[in-house]
């Protein structure tokens, strides 16, 4: 147990010494610049548009579905 602990403290010790890396640049501005493209507005679709209700017929023998459903019919 005391061998998990000094080495998880080692490791916290040996994180915090580490060196902090460069920050990345700044290139808002060049992707402002590049970005020149012109998008075409987009149409609004219904998404219920094809839609039809179909209610349940109601509870039918399950011996006659399954023989309907098989293979070989």
């Amino acid at each position: 147990m005391k061998i998990i602990l000094l080495t998880g403290a080692s490791a916290l010790a040996l994180g915090a010494c580490t060196y902090e890396p460069t920050p990345l640049p700044d290139v808002t501005f060049q992707n402002a610049a590049a970005n020149s493209s012109v998008a075409s507005p987009v149409r609004y679709q219904d998404p219920l548009a094809g839609y039809i209700y179909r209610a349940p017929t109601g509870p039918r023998d399950w011996l006659k579905v399954n023989e309907e459903q098989t293979e070989g019919n």
